[in-house]
């Protein structure tokens, strides 16, 4: 039975073709926003966690907080002295530090230059130590070693990609023992790291600290110092206690830091902050357009009650039950917000996967993905088909009320 209700259903919009494509339109938009906007926001979250799984979440990054372009920790009024590590060092809470030197430089080879962040990687105890944090796994080559001087390792998306025929920027892979240049100086090629799909680590230019201090010089201060907790539980109160001493050393008070102690945690809050914020923007507007859809398929449905008033006496007259009537203009309406619905997660997914398609090619990095669930689907489409009812309870209960007799004449009344 309920078969010969959707059967009829879809008999009677399409015979309004032009009608119900103009009723579907309020749907449709207010789906496809939904399903776009929050794939796109699912699939960044999705992208930036992955791109901090390689550090654990037993990590805070130490910083002053900059004003100018450039790498981390460059541009700042108070840059953070090499001294400070020493400190950092002895809080209680922390297990070990590194320093981080980042500079952007001229990098040159197969004659093509292109500007680049190179860093630097501790030497001594810590390097294996570091290496192991971020999990480095050479795919050519090997790491470098303290007595290494105008040697490198690269990483993933300067080497040859098996999995696509993506070309890198230099036109071709760069392999071990290749020469390259850094702002002119020339450098040999030690080793290079698998790809991870993690942007920070794929694209490392990595030199041993005391050549990077040598070719940029060592003015007393670092860019960035890494901070392994030695208990992971006790993150916040290790971040409290960094928090207390910097404030002491760089003598500012609370409210007035000018340096950031952050975690990958840290940054997702923040990101999941700002796409709360997202979220509510699109339910508004998805809210609005869905609003009018509705209102659309009951305009829609009343003029079908209209229009099929003799449709209705001759059921009726034959037998049909008020129920009937009723069911029959109520299925109607949520085929028709079913249908709308569904041409909205086709657009929205078209909208998702598309735009992140060209944001990559693009921007040329991983962040733009898009991640929209089965779940995500199916609740729009039930939504879809529920809002469609539930606008189109009055149409069908005035038809249900029709009166044989009234209904044979030829006019409304």
């Amino acid at each position: 039975m309920l078969k010969e209700y959707f059967n009829l259903a879809f008999v009677n919009i399409s015979s309004r073709k032009l009608r119900s494509w103009l009723t579907m339109i309020g749907i449709f938009i207010g789906i496809a926003s939904v399903i776009a906007l929050m794939g796109l926001g699912s699939g960044l979250r999705v992208a930036i966690i992955s791109q901090f799984d390689f550090l654990g979440s037993d990590i805070l990054s130490v910083q002053a907080s900059g004003i100018a372009f450039g790498p981390p920790g460059s541009g700042v009024v108070t840059p953070l002295s090499d001294e400070l590590i020493e400190k950092i060092a002895k809080v209680d809470g922390v297990e070990s530090t590194y320093n981080r030197w980042i500079e952007s430089a001229i990098f040159e080879f197969n004659s093509i230059q292109s500007l680049l962040l190179v860093t630097s990687t501790p030497e001594g105890d810590k390097r294996r130590m570091f290496e192991t944090m971020l999990n480095f796994k050479v795919k050519e080559g090997r790491m470098l070693r303290d007595s290494d001087t105008y040697k490198i390792v690269v990483g993933g998306n300067y080497a040859e990609n098996e999995d696509t025929e993506e070309k890198t920027v230099f036109k071709r892979p760069i392999h071990v023992g290749d020469t390259v240049y850094i702002d002119e100086i020339k450098f040999e090629v030690a080793g290079v790291l698998e790809k991870k799909g993690n942007f920070m680590l794929d694209g490392a230019i990595i030199l041993n600290e005391n050549i990077l201090l040598d070719i940029f010089g060592d003015d007393g201060t670092t860019d960035l110092i890494a901070v392994k907790v030695r208990n992971e539980k006790e993150m916040a109160k290790t971040k409290e206690n960094l928090e207390k001493l910097l404030r002491k050393e760089r003598d500012v008070d609370i409210g007035e830091e000018d340096f950031e102690v952050s975690s990958p945690q840290n940054i997702l809050n923040a990101l999941d902050s700002t796409l709360a914020g997202i979220n509510i923007f699109v339910a508004v507007i998805a809210g609005i357009s869905l609003l009018v859809g509705g209102i659309g398929i009951m305009n829609t449905m009343y003029t079908s009650v209209l229009e099929r008033t003799k449709e209705v006496g001759i059921m009726k007259a034959i037998g049909a039950k008020n129920s009937t009537i009723f069911t029959l203009f109520f299925i109607e309406s949520g085929f028709l917000g079913m249908v709308g619905g569904l041409i909205g997660v086709l657009i929205g997914l078209v909208l998702a996967y598309g735009g992140a398609f060209i944001g990559r090619l693009v921007l040329g990095v991983n962040l733009i993905q898009a991640n929209v669930s089965l779940s995500l689907i199916i609740g729009t489409l039930v939504f879809s088909f529920v809002l469609g009812t539930l606008f189109g309870v009055m149409p069908a209960m005035k038809a249900a009320k029709l009166q044989p007799v009234d209904s044979l004449r030829s006019k409304w009344e």
